[in-house]
């Protein structure tokens, strides 16, 4: 049921009234985001459940999907993912209990593995796909502008945090364009 309020908005007023008004956007914007993580996240578990797949584990099948040989390097899936080499780690192992992706030697590093996405995955990613695109993607309740300016902000806020290095030409509006790397 939703409230007959906005809690965050009510949680900026308190925060001005004592006196944090100079911290009160930002708190509330804070707040809001991670609000609308935990709403997102609900959407795409829903839209998951049926393809018996966690956001995690779909992220990893989407990423070796992306890969030119639908294979990469644990230590590479969880850079691009930035995740912790456990969490990949567990997200393989269930992968592979589901005949979703095999491990396999490197055969450019003796000693690493390689995550290889199986037909069984490269199906059950574009139908995940298909339900996520329909379901968590195709309305978030924004029209393309707000969706590209959200974007680009969020893209500040990370780029200010150190999440990643800034390359030239590869901004946001670089990125909202479609420009590939040459």
């Amino acid at each position: 049921m939703p409230l007959r309020f906005d809690p965050i908005g009510e949680a900026r007023r308190q925060w001005t009234l004592h006196g944090w008004g100079d911290a009160a956007p930002a708190m509330a914007v804070v707040t809001s985001i991670m609000r609308a993580q935990q709403l997102l996240l609900a959407r795409a578990d829903a839209a998951l459940r049926p393809f018996d797949l966690s956001f995690s584990r779909y992220e990893v099948l989407m990423l070796l999907s992306f890969s030119s040989r639908g294979a990469l390097p644990l230590g590479k899936i969880g850079e691009r993912l930035q995740v912790n080499p456990a969490s990949v780690t567990n997200a393989i192992h269930r992968l592979e209990d589901q005949g979703l992706v095999a491990r396999e030697p490197n055969p450019t590093d003796g000693r690493g593995r390689l995550a290889r996405l199986t037909d069984e995955g490269r199906t059950r990613a574009r139908a995940a796909t298909d339900a996520m695109n329909a379901e968590v993607f195709g309305d978030l309740g924004l029209g393309e502008e707000a969706l590209g300016q959200l974007f680009s902000l969020l893209w500040g806020i990370r780029r200010a945090a150190g999440d990643f290095a800034e390359e030239p030409g590869r901004g946001p509006a670089a990125v909202l364009h479609g420009m590939r790397r040459g």
